[in-house]
């Protein structure tokens, strides 16, 4: 019987599905059960070949690739790499397709025609794919409405009473698009470290702005601290809370070891510190282990800790290292988590 995963490459371009077919058959990796030139197409192979995973385009006709993503997580739901000229970082496509549901995105050239784009390409495809396929994406398979945003309610003159951290790296895009959208107005602060590039940081505070209840915004040196606001920063920073007088100000620094990630413990440590019970620690998908220290922080001190479920996670090592080291409070799929912070908000 064989091991190898069925995968169904969608894409209107001949030349690009030939070019795909060649990166997954010289892999050994895929067995390709199929392809489709348009997301009709691709619904009705999806049906008939049960695939394991999908490689979708974004501009095809009859049904473009962020139409037919809704209709593959309501009907057949399965892990979706979103690939094409489109999904690059920091593109409202690519949030758009992550907010429906795909598991990852990959950035493709306009045409497959020589032997260097497919050489350039393979690697990077193989183990994109490769690592969507472990990624249990049952609870995506179905689009929540969008809320009603227009005007974020000010809760300024509130005193946050809990300090909420998360912490994410690969695969933090889409876990944070399926939580932060999802979250009410509390007398909380959110916070979250999110290793990306900089130059993408305010493109994706942005999006997620304009699909939240709560306002989304960088977080800024010396900055108050609001109730009901979600405050983003990359991994580039080291992101730390002080109390100033009934307030709470962010100290905001360059990190000091570029390559050496520390972001989320030095968040987590710091929410510790001034919240002490009132704290909640939230690790997200992710490599490495950052966070998990001051994850186990936020534990002694009695505050509550979330950790994602590594089944649904693109990049397991942070979730699996925490869960590893202790025991959190919650261990829960991304899809879950804003439920339930809200119920631990608004509890009583």
């Amino acid at each position: 019987m064989s091991n190898k995963k069925k995968i169904l490459i969608v894409d209107d371009s001949k030349m690009i599905r030939k070019g795909l077919s060649e990166i997954f058959e010289a892999s050994n990796d895929f067995e390709i059960v199929g392809q489709a030139a348009d997301g009709k197409e691709a619904l009705a192979a999806i049906r008939r070949t049960q695939p394991d995973v999908v490689t979708l385009d974004v501009v095809m006709p009859e049904m473009d690739g962020l139409t037919t993503l809704k209709h593959i997580m309501i009907e057949c739901p399965r892990p979706t790499v979103m690939l094409s000229s489109l999904t690059k970082d920091g593109s409202k496509t690519t949030f758009d397709a992550l907010r429906y549901g795909a598991v990852d995105f990959i950035s493709k050239p306009s045409k497959l025609e020589d032997d260097m784009d497919v050489g350039f390409l393979s690697e990077d495809i193989t183990r994109k794919v490769n690592a969507a396929i472990e990624v249990n994406v049952a609870a995506t398979s179905y689009i929540r409405p969008l809320p009603d945003n227009a005007g974020h309610e000010d809760m300024s003159d509130l005193r946050c009473e809990k300090l909420i951290g998360f912490g994410a790296a690969e695969g933090g895009y889409g876990a944070l698009m399926k939580i932060i959208p999802g979250l009410r107005q509390a007398q909380a602060a959110y916070i979250a470290v999110h290793y990306i590039d900089e130059e993408h940081l305010d493109a994706f505070i942005d999006y997620l702005n304009e699909h939240s209840r709560i306002r989304v915004k960088r977080a800024e040196h010396d900055e108050v601290l609001q109730a009901g606001v979600c405050y983003l920063s990359s991994g580039s920073d080291y992101l730390t809370v002080h109390e100033s007088g009934e307030d709470f100000v962010f100290h905001v620094n360059p990190a000091p070891f570029s390559t050496r990630r520390g972001s989320i413990d030095r968040l987590f440590f710091s929410i510790a510190e001034v919240m002490e019970s009132q704290a909640v620690g939230v690790i997200l998908s992710g490599a490495g282990v950052d966070g998990v220290e001051g994850l186990q922080e936020i534990n002694r001190v009695g505050g509550t800790t979330i950790v994602q479920d590594s089944k649904t996670s693109l990049a397991k090592e942070m979730p699996k290292a925490a869960i590893a080291t202790i025991k959190p409070g919650y261990i829960i799929s991304d899809a879950d988590v804003s439920a339930n912070l809200n119920r631990l908000l608004h509890s009583g």
